[in-house]
């Protein structure tokens, strides 16, 4: 993952730019959560990686998830709470997709 594809989500270090994919998935996150964005979901870890203006080491590359990275334990963990797999449109799917 690229710290430009982050910006051009709209995840930035001043916040989430209006009008983006990132303001998007905030409301829809919002919408399903009952008015918030919860910790360590997507949008929260999205907006984390933007504001540091760095997404090296993480661990979500364009080959797929590095073993051993952040990345990794975020999509166990994941893969735990879900029973075995990591849900389309969860934290791991969307930030890797991004």
């Amino acid at each position: 993952m690229s710290n430009r594809n982050v910006r051009k989500a709209g995840f930035t270090s001043s916040g989430i730019k209006g009008g983006s994919h990132a303001s998007s998935m905030m409301s829809r996150e919002a919408k399903t959560s009952g008015g918030g964005v919860h910790s360590g979901g997507p949008t929260a870890t999205l907006q984390k990686l933007g504001a540091k203006g760095s997404t090296h080491s993480t661990g979500f590359t364009s080959s797929g998830i590095t073993c051993g990275s952040q990345a990794s334990r975020m999509m166990s963990q994941e893969a735990r709470s879900h029973g075995g797999g990591t849900p389309s449109g969860g934290t791991t799917s969307t930030v890797q997709s991004i």
